[in-house]
């Protein structure tokens, strides 16, 4: 069984990059579930009900979120009849949507959990111990679960990952946007990658203009982020795992972009 994961998409530049390449990435891969992070999606924050709709339409089964979840205030128009949609689980009591979901893909039932990071990141609840809760509902029923842990920092990715090592299929982090090289199977059997990288912008920094991030950098002046236009990447991961334990047994990064042309 293999899952695909592609990594915060960034407006319409990061769409493009769905539209076109998933279903090459499906047709090489054969993933058998596919995930994308779209907290970025609508101009760099936030989601969009036909957005979302649009990324399962492309082929997607769940679509995680971060902490840009609230920018595109259309999401409380319909995340509560959204649900594949999923805003990280940590989120205080009474929060609209839901942090996790199970889906049954041809008789094999997948748990996905978005947790969102507290370091560098608003206080929010500890993800941790919310881990634990929903790691014990959800092993009632499957031993296969992904999670997207939208962090800021490597070591609280980091802690992650060894902490629910054994006890999950995948520990895949989000939001800081560039790839990390450090993909491995954690001795529990566990895949682990801190960041999976983004899909959108190739020439911007973090998929915004450069001139007004370098300027922000210079000046410490508030400055208007804006998605830049011009070359564009995907950055995802596919993981193979055996559905009867949950366990991984490979994962391999994934990066198109023009350095790095994909070959069917």
């Amino acid at each position: 069984m293999k899952i695909l994961f592609i990594g915060d998409v960034v407006g319409s530049p990061g769409r493009n990059m769905i539209s076109t390449y998933l279903p090459r990435l499906k047709r090489k891969y054969k993933p058998t579930f596919t995930i994308v992070n779209g907290e970025n999606a609508a101009s760099g924050r936030g989601i969009t009900e036909k957005i979302y709709r649009g990324f399962l339409e492309a082929g997607a089964q769940v679509i995680t979120m971060g902490n840009h979840t609230w920018d595109n205030r259309e999401i409380f128009e319909f995340i509560d009849r959204a649900p594949k949609l999923v805003r990280p689980a940590n989120f205080p009591p009474g929060t609209p949507g839901n942090g996790s979901t199970i889906v049954n893909i041809n008789g094999v039932e997948v748990g996905v959990i978005n947790l969102q990071g507290r370091t560098f990141l608003p206080a929010i609840d500890d993800p941790f111990t919310k881990a634990d809760e929903l790691i014990e509902e959800m092993r009632e029923r499957t031993p296969v679960i992904f999670v997207d842990f939208h962090a800021e920092t490597t070591s609280e990715k980091q802690a992650m990952g060894w902490y629910l090592d054994g006890r999950v299929t995948a520990v895949v982090g989000t939001h800081t946007h560039v790839q990390t090289a450090d993909e491995r199977i954690l001795p529990g059997g566990t895949g682990y990658l801190t960041d999976v990288g983004m899909t959108g912008p190739y020439d911007g920094i973090l998929g915004m203009e450069r001139e007004a991030v370098i300027k922000k950098f210079l000046t410490t002046m508030p400055v208007r982020f804006e998605v830049t236009k011009g070359r564009e990447q995907l950055s995802g991961v596919i993981l193979t795992l055996d559905p009867k334990t949950g366990k991984a047994t490979k994962i391999e990064r994934i990066a198109i972009n023009e350095d790095r042309p994909f070959y069917d």
